[in-house]
């Protein structure tokens, strides 16, 4: 407890070490919070929930008067996270208010399979918020696992493999149209994945990524790596999961692209289908998936957490904001 702010228990929470993962807060029953009184008691509580953070890799906010983009947006302002611009990632969104985006725009029936923000280009969010401005009418939760477990698991199940992505790194090949492609999970055109119209801003941009363009007829290729697909986290002192192999080898697909075409190890050899789709089944087993409320808020530190998407029935609307 900080403050005006009380820890909560609910069912889907999983206990690692001791510690609750996520943290769930709630208004004090004594507080009376508007939303200025939540953003105030946010910048004053900071230090606390930065250690929260730190500890448990995820925040669920429940229960506190934030119902629309712009009072997320103030929410996301108060907590004094930097923005994080939004360029080389691979999902379609439309910014929506200030430093508040639409979070992936695929479509309801389609998973969106567990990833680290991002993680396919060196430069990355640390932190991510998200949003619920409309209850799913079903579905629709966004499950969220520790990264350093699944390292665990899959160095304990496949050494040789873990031993090979830490020597090698992998490879992200991802063919891009000139415009975004809403009914894609991928499908954000090269305009506005380089933020430009001009293609040869967009290779600057990309090579500064460290990323390589090869120019297709009716869009662009873009190959990103070899690039880490393990991680050293200092802070914790501990090797995490980050990467987005599980997702580009069974999510990158559409009319463009191959999923199994879309990730390689570093060195251009293929990956093993079978050790991926038990990554995945690891994945699923330590996920904490939470139903949606209308006025959640909840923080991740992308180098700890990865996230997903449940597919859901209409209506849905979840924002999203990342920062440094």
């Amino acid at each position: 407890m900080a403050g005006s702010f009380v820890e909560i228990q609910i069912p889907q929470q999983k206990l690692y070490s001791g510690i609750q993962f996520p943290v769930v807060i709630t208004p004090s029953p004594a507080a009376s919070f508007t939303l200025s009184a939540f953003t105030k008691t946010i910048q004053a509580q900071k230090p606390y929930l930065e250690a929260q953070l730190r500890k448990s890799g995820a925040v669920l906010f429940r229960g506190f008067p934030v119902n629309s983009a712009s009072d997320f947006n103030d929410v996301v302002e108060a907590s004094g996270f930097e923005e994080f611009p939004y360029v080389g990632g691979a999902a379609p969104r439309t910014n929506v208010v200030g430093r508040v985006f639409t979070a992936n725009e695929s479509p309801p029936d389609q998973k969106i399979p567990f990833h680290h923000e991002m993680a396919q280009v060196p430069e990355y969010p640390a932190k991510l918020f998200f949003f619920c401005e409309v209850e799913p009418g079903s579905g629709g939760e966004t499950p969220i696992v520790l990264s350093h477990i699944v390292y665990e698991r899959m160095k304990e199940r496949y050494p040789e493999f873990v031993d090979k992505l830490e020597e090698h790194g992998l490879i992200y090949n991802r063919v891009l149209g000139e415009d975004d492609d809403p009914s894609s999970p991928i499908g954000r055109g090269w305009k506005s994945t380089f933020l430009t119209k001009d293609k040869s801003i967009a290779e600057e941009r990309a090579a500064k990524l460290g990323m390589k363009l090869e120019w297709l007829e009716d869009g662009v290729k873009s190959i990103m790596g070899p690039i880490p697909a393990i991680k050293y986290e200092s802070t914790r002192r501990r090797k995490i999961w980050f990467n987005s192999m599980v997702a580009a080898y069974t999510g990158w697909e559409d009319a463009r692209n191959d999923p199994v075409k879309a990730v390689t190890f570093g060195d251009g050899s293929p990956l093993p289908a079978e050790t991926i789709y038990d990554c995945l089944k690891v994945l699923e087993e330590e996920s904490v998936a939470i139903p949606w409320r209308k006025g959640d808020v909840l923080l991740l530190d992308n180098l700890a957490v990865l996230h997903s998407r449940k597919s859901f029935s209409p209506p849905r609307r979840v924002l999203a904001s990342l920062c440094k």
